[in-house]
């Protein structure tokens, strides 16, 4: 019977798994143990639950490896359980298993050197090397051992594959063999496909390295939690941080000026609250097109429309990245997302400024708030990196009763929460929201369904709701002592649908709104601002405004002082293509060449007016914008994220 179900080949292959699973165990106990001295795991279960953490990403790494032997496995080919067939998987199954494993032994010794898990990266610098053979050689002698200890493992999961031997059976039912292949070839592959992404969640984008640590507090134990496979493989063709020497350091010194200081005395520290909203494009904010004069145009944020006329708002400014994840670095840390997203690259968990570390040295109690699952987007791995002492997500709401079925809590009751758990906390406080609700597939609570109707895009009643989340939110704050003295800072994370032509031109498919508000008027943070603005302008902007008079790392500039030689500018990328706005000027930059200057009012890139030559100040725009990427990849790459 077993032979047309084919139950015994599945259990073979299960077993066969299971060996990956135990003897990668063995390699993160061995990396453990060779150095300790650099993690502080302060028992035995700590240990075991860093490992037990460390299973997702192991499956991740499996299933990428096992790839090609999962499917010859489960594919109806009659002839799986003979010998020579089985033979031939036993080669492969070890050639692509034990090549990927070593490289976990490699880290044993790395590591210690790298402090980081070996990447593709690593295999970059490895391959500009042209010593290899005496590295290798070098490295062997030297520790010997490490290469011992691979051998025994190596051996052993031989030995222990050879135990379980498939027994050769004949087909005796085609039509049950080929039905029942069918069914299962399926199954195991809505597996597969679950277990390299990490979960079946639809709110999850597949595991990432920033993901290890969300489960720690101390950075480095995510080293311990991730294994090098996995590592190498999601970052294959993520590495676009060359370094380039297109000028010295003393002209990015004088003209990026990456080193900022300011000297605000704010009488208390003012608390912070910054709100990314999710998909809230500057398209769809009335106060923010008050002056673009577009036929017809309707606005769908009435509280925000009100709020604008109390607050300090930009309606020129630009997201840094295009996906959510590219944000939360962007602004909370003014590092923009070029090709790839930062916070994937393997240069995420270094020590890193930003508006969190800047607050975690005053003295501020700093919290991350996202209704989705824990772990969602890399928002809780990424936030442990960047320092924040609590995080708030599905998990700690806990209440399912307002799930909406996809995401996450609604935005309404999981606003009220912040507000509730931000009354409790010790002042003054930074807390960071990130909204849900204004995302595919664009729905809404059932009892707000009469009431927010929106507009001609699926998006425009997420807009509404979430505007009067935002009301509910605010009329609660207003009741609370800390209220009188806090800063809030609302933007979004990117764009979103488009309905206005003049919203679909290519420099705004970067345009979100940037808001400053205080009830204290100390701030004063009024008024209407049309100069370039971006959202790695917005931590900077806060480090003045609390106070914070130490010299630190940041791209953008200081919305609130005037100093003279602080540039307004932007940086952002289509995907390939560098777009730089600054001055009269928005510049197209490939990596290599410019590919195009228009006037700054030309958003949809129309007229291309190198042709016509080039003057004095377009020349000084290209140097400067090679200038800024030439830092960012150097202090990127180089661990220069932090002034020392």
């Amino acid at each position: 019977m077993e032979s047309k179900w084919r139950l015994a080949e599945y259990k073979v292959l299960l077993y066969r798994l299971f060996l990956g699973y135990l003897f990668y165990f063995i390699a993160r106990v061995l990396f453990f143990a060779f150095n300790t001295h650099l993690f502080a795991v302060d028992s035995f279960w700590a240990l075991l639950k860093l490992c037990y953490y460390g299973m997702a990403f192991d499956t991740t790494a499996l299933l990428y490896t096992n790839s090609l032997f999962i499917l010859l496995s489960v594919l109806p080919l009659i002839v799986n359980t003979r010998p020579g067939f089985q033979k031939g998987m036993a080669i492969l199954y070890f050639i692509t298993n034990l090549l990927c494993y070593a490289t976990n032994f490699v880290d044993i010794i790395y590591y210690r050197f790298s402090q980081v898990r070996s990447t593709k990266a690593t295999l970059d610098v490895l391959a500009d090397e042209n010593n290899k053979k005496l590295l290798f050689t070098h490295f062997s002698e030297a520790y010997w051992y490490v290469v011992a200890l691979f051998i025994i493992c190596a051996l052993s999961w031989i030995w222990l594959y050879k135990l379980v031997k498939l027994k050769p059976q004949r087909v005796t039912d085609n039509k049950v063999y080929f039905l029942s292949s069918v069914v299962s070839f399926f199954a195991i592959l809505a597996l597969v496909i679950g277990g390299i992404r990490g979960d079946f969640a639809h709110s999850t984008r597949p595991i990432n390295m920033v993901d290890a640590y969300k489960h720690i507090t101390i950075p480095n134990q995510g080293d311990i939690v991730l294994n090098t496979p996995f590592a190498i493989f999601r970052t294959l063709g993520t590495n676009n941080y060359k370094l380039q020497h297109w000028v010295d350091d003393a002209y990015i010194s004088a003209n990026i000026k990456p080193i900022k200081q300011y000297n605000n005395q704010p009488a208390a520290k003012p608390n912070v609250v910054i709100i990314i909203l999710e998909s809230m494009a500057r398209e769809y904010w009335g106060s923010m097109n008050r002056d673009v004069n577009i036929p017809g145009f309707k606005s769908y944020t009435p509280f925000l429309d009100s709020l604008s006329n109390s607050s300090l708002i930009f309606t020129n400014a630009y997201a840094t990245g295009r996906q959510s994840i590219h944000a939360m670095s962007s602004v909370l840390a003014g590092i923009p997302s070029f090709q790839n997203a930062f916070t994937s690259s393997p240069y995420a968990k270094q020590n890193i400024q930003s508006i969190v570390s800047v607050c975690n040295d005053m003295g501020y109690e700093t919290s991350f708030f996202h209704g989705a699952a824990n772990g969602s987007m890399g928002f809780q791995g990424f936030g442990s990196i960047l320092g924040y002492k609590h995080y708030y997500g599905r998990t700690e709401y806990n209440n399912d009763r307002d799930f909406d079925g996809i995401w996450g809590i609604w935005d309404e009751p999981f606003f009220q929460f912040m507000g509730r758990t931000l009354t409790r906390q010790k002042k003054p406080f930074m807390a960071t929201l990130f909204t849900l609700s204004s995302h595919d597939p664009y729905q809404l609570p059932e009892k707000y369904k009469a009431r927010f109707t929106g507009g001609p895009l699926a998006i425009d009643k997420c807009v509404q709701y979430t505007d009067n989340a935002l009301r509910e939110f605010f009329n609660y704050a207003k009741t609370q002592p800390w209220y009188s003295n806090t800063i809030f800072v609302i933007t979004a994370d990117h764009t979103s649908q488009t309905y206005y032509p003049e919203y679909s031109k290519q420099v705004n498919r970067f345009a979100v709104p940037i808001l400053f508000y205080s009830a204290n008027p100390a701030y004063n943070l009024k008024g209407t601002r049309t100069d370039i603005a971006s959202q790695m302008d917005i931590y900077p902007t806060l480090a003045d405004l609390t106070g914070y008079n130490k010299p630190f790392r940041s791209w953008g500039r200081s919305l609130v002082s005037k100093v003279p030689d602080e540039q307004p500018r932007l940086i952002n990328s289509t995907g390939n293509i560098y777009q730089f706005m600054q001055g009269n000027y928005t510049y197209l930059f490939d990596g290599k060449n410019f590919t195009g200057i228009f006037a700054v009012e030309d958003k949809g890139l129309d007229k291309n007016l190198m042709p016509g030559g080039l003057n004095p100040e377009m020349q000084k725009g290209m140097q400067d914008c090679k200038a800024l990427i030439q830092d960012y990849v150097d202090r990127i790459v180089n661990g220069k994220m932090v002034v020392r």
